[in-house]
C-alpha cells in the first residue's frame, strides 16, 4: 500500500513488526484508548489481521457480485485490504473506525485513490443509512471486541451485548440481497452462534495456506 507524502509524491509505508505495540494483556484490545495510543506509534505503518486482499480475492469474487458495490469495511485500522481492494476495481469503499487518529492517517495515505471515503465512526453504531450497504466486512474488529478473560464457551452477557450491537448495525445497514462477510479464526461453534438473525442464511468457508485455519462466515440477507 502507498500513501501520499508531503511532497506529493507517493510513498510506501511499512509493515508494523515493533512488539511494542502489543498489549499486556489481550483485553486491552478491545479497548479504545489502547487503538488510539498504538495508531500514535505507527503513524507510517500498516498492520493486517489474518489474511491480506491477496488471500482473499478470489474469495471476494465469489462472494462479491459487482465491484460497483458499495462495501462498508467495519474497523478498517491501518489495514492495506482497502487499499489494495481499490487497486483492484473496488473503489466504492467506506471506511469506518472509531479512532479518529488512524483515520485522519488513512485519508492523507489513499490521497490518490479519492473514490473510497474515511469516517470516524463506532461499528456498534454506524451513521449510515438503512439498507445503504451491499456488502459489509469485518476482519479482526469482531475479534478485537471478543478479547476478554474468562471461559470462551461462556462469553459475558458484556462481551455478547457488544458483539451483538455490531451485528444489528450490519443488518440494519445490509440493503436486501447483500452480504456480511465476518474474516477470523474462530471456530463455527464459537462464532456461528452470534450471527443467528432473521432472514440470514450463513455459510463457512475455510481458509488454509497449509499452516493455520481461518474461516470466512458469510452471511446473506433475504431479499
Amino acid at each position: 500500500m502507498e500513501h501520499t507524502s508531503s511532497s506529493g509524491k507517493a510513498a510506501p509505508t511499512t509493515t508494523s513488526k515493533d512488539l511494542g505495540v502489543l498489549p499486556a494483556d489481550n483485553v486491552e484490545y478491545g479497548s479504545y484508548e489502547y487503538w488510539q495510543q498504538r495508531y500514535m506509534q505507527e503513524s507510517n505503518e500498516s498492520f493486517d489481521w489474518f489474511k491480506t486482499y491477496k488471500d482473499l480475492a478470489v474469495l471476494f469474487s465469489k462472494h462479491i457480485v459487482s465491484k460497483d458495490a458499495r462495501i462498508l469495511m467495519l474497523g478498517c485500522g491501518n489495514s492495506t485490504l482497502s487499499g489494495d481492494m481499490y487497486d483492484d476495481g473496488y473503489e466504492n469503499i467506506v471506511n469506518v473506525d472509531y479512532s479518529d487518529v488512524v483515520i485522519n492517517q488513512m485519508r492523507q495515505r489513499t490521497a490518490h485513490q479519492p473514490k473510497m471515503s474515511w469516517e470516524v465512526m463506532d461499528v456498534r453504531e454506524l451513521t449510515l443509512e438503512d439498507g445503504s450497504i451491499d456488502v459489509a466486512i469485518d476482519k479482526g474488529t469482531l475479534d478485537a471486541l471478543m478479547c476478554e478473560k474468562g471461559d470462551v464457551w461462556d462469553p459475558s452477557p458484556e462481551l455478547c451485548n457488544n458483539i451483538a450491537r455490531e451485528i444489528d448495525e450490519v443488518n440494519r445497514v445490509l440493503a436486501p440481497g447483500g452480504k456480511f462477510m465476518w474474516i477470523t479464526f474462530g471456530q463455527p461453534h464459537f462464532r456461528k452462534r452470534h450471527l443467528v438473525r432473521d432472514g440470514w442464511e450463513i455459510e463457512v468457508e475455510r481458509l488454509n495456506d497449509g499452516g493455520f485455519d481461518y474461516f470466512v462466515y458469510v452471511v446473506s440477507k433475504r431479499q
